[in-house]
């Protein structure tokens, strides 16, 4: 076999165990709650401590690739990937997974960042479209396979093992890379923007830091005030550096044409709505409907196989109507599909959930690969790696804070709501009483069954109940809220998202294929 399918498949690999590590890691969040009697905050960070530090690193990998080589970031992207696997593996508390989970991140930074410039090396004419047509196949097959995969490992041999299984992989990706995997550079590469990294990466966390922490800090507390000032200023910063910057890690020249703001504004609407909500449908699936890692895995395929389905569909009319279409379309889709989630009650059974996962799934698969065309069609061919990234990262900084900001309405509602039907139904008291004056955090992490145990039959009822109603009235909340973000974007992509934006005469780029964005595809 000739080097460059080497390459394809390396590359393929890697990305595909790096899908899988966020796509399987959502299944497993309860398990990993009992566990490691990890907090609400605690379950946050498994799945933001990965997105902010693959956001933060994700421009800057690039360009140290451009200087030092793509094969050498893309290897030492690997190792990291895979030693900090075996790390989460080996967790024996939640801030142990947390910075592990941070360190994969930034090794899955290394490896995205030049996943594509290295398949782009190795293939030329029509064999180029060939190859980046099978690694969108298989980056899209992850994503719908991931639920499911993530359930059986889990429910097999424990939530350990989704992570465990990354070593061998990585080994073999390894092996490939090493050996068959030719390295190149830019020989126009200037340096690193170092001061872009370190004010970009610190306001992100000091933003979903203070977004995770507010309700239990309070949010006009000097702590939670100072770090949402303090991550404002350094944002102002990092833009003021970029604009002085000869080559900046974030060229903001791209935002002059409205429709690479507009994509831009899209990766972060789908990713902080349908996305951020993926957390809190797997919560509601187990912790309140009692189903375990597989059986909630199983019930995500509508959404999953749709957005894989849909997507090839999607791509072949991104070259004959116009993308604001499709991209506003599916933003609508998405927004109608979180508002059918919000007719969710106490004694609702999960198929409630099929419309909006369905309606969810369309709206995926429709957005995701003209998205990722649009974001290099509207720039230059030199820029068109910087604006993948940029979008890419958008859609990284959409989980996280979007996860953060629709955790901290989740966590104050599931409470508010779970006490008043308690005070509804006399068992108050009992209940605060065996809890240990700990009621609000035991139900802000979802541990009520700490609790149940030492009920009465009665008390334990109404508990149960009082918790449903709690957290129902709750996900309808922040369903709402994740639909509003998802319907302006919508709107904003008819209108920013305009055809005489693109580059060469107006035609559109056709996306590679169903997972023509890795991580974009990404569920939750």
């Amino acid at each position: 076999m000739e080097r460059k399918w080497w390459t394809l498949i390396a590359v393929s690999v890697a990305i595909f165990m790096l899908l899988l590590d966020i796509t399987v890691v959502n299944v497993a969040l309860p398990d990993i709650q009992r566990s490691l009697h990890s907090s609400f905050s605690d379950l946050q960070w498994v799945v933001n401590a990965y997105a902010l530090t693959l956001a933060a690193f994700l421009l800057t990998s690039g360009s140290v690739a451009d200087l030092v080589g793509r094969k050498r970031v893309f290897l030492a992207g690997l190792f990291v990937f895979t030693g900090a696997s075996a790390v989460c593996g080996l967790s024996t508390s939640p801030l142990m997974l947390n910075i592990a989970r941070a360190v994969q991140g930034t090794g899955g930074a290394m490896m995205f960042a030049t996943s594509l410039a290295l398949i782009g090396q190795a293939f030329h004419g029509k064999e180029r479209g060939t190859a980046f047509g099978v690694f969108g196949a298989v980056t899209g097959a992850a994503v719908a396979v991931g639920p499911v995969l993530g359930g059986l490992i889990t429910s097999a041999f424990g939530w350990k093992w989704i992570f465990f299984v990354n070593v061998p992989i990585g080994a073999i990706a390894v092996f490939i890379a090493v050996t068959q995997v030719e390295d190149s550079r830019d020989p126009d590469a200037t340096g690193v923007d170092w001061a872009g990294l370190v004010t970009f990466s610190t306001s992100l966390f000091l933003l979903v830091y203070a977004l995770v922490q507010g309700n239990e800090k309070g949010w006009g507390s000097t702590e939670i005030v100072t770090l949402l000032i303090v991550s404002l200023g350094l944002m102002v910063a990092f833009v003021i550096l970029e604009h002085l910057q000869s080559r900046p890690m974030l060229d903001l020249a791209l935002f002059r044409r409205p429709a690479f703001g507009g994509a831009s504004i899209v990766a972060f609407a789908l990713s902080s709505s349908f996305f951020a909500m993926f957390l809190y449908m797997t919560l509601y699936l187990q912790d309140v409907l009692g189903y375990g890692p597989l059986q909630a895995g199983l019930r995500f395929l509508p959404t999953t196989l749709l957005a894989f389905l849909v997507a090839p569909f999607s791509g072949k009319l991104s070259v004959r109507v116009p993308v604001r279409l499709l991209l506003g379309s599916g933003l609508l889709f998405v927004g109608i599909g979180l508002v059918a989630l919000t007719v969710i009650e106490a004694d609702s059974t999960w198929t409630v959930l099929v419309p909006g996962f369905v309606l969810g799934g369309i709206g995926i698969g429709l957005v995701n690969p003209p998205l990722a065309s649009t974001a290099i069609g509207v720039v230059p061919a030199e820029r068109s790696g910087m604006a993948s990234g940029i979008n890419s990262t958008f859609r990284q900084v959409g989980i996280a804070t979007g996860i953060a900001g629709l955790g901290a309405v989740f966590q104050h509602s599931v409470t508010h709501g779970t006490t008043a039907s308690l005070l509804a139904s006399g068992q108050a008291r009992e209940i605060a009483s065996a809890a240990h004056g700990q009621l609000g955090t035991l139900l802000e992490s979802g541990e009520v069954t700490q609790i149940a145990h030492s009920l009465a039959p009665t008390a334990r009822a109404a508990l149960d109940h009082a918790y449903r109603v709690g957290f129902t009235g709750a996900f309808d909340t922040i369903s709402l809220i994740a639909a509003v973000i998802a319907l302006v974007g919508s709107v904003l992509a008819f209108v920013l998202v305009r055809s005489r934006d693109f580059v060469s005469a107006g035609e559109l780029p056709a996306a590679a294929g169903p997972g023509a964005e890795p991580v974009a595809s990404a569920v939750g």
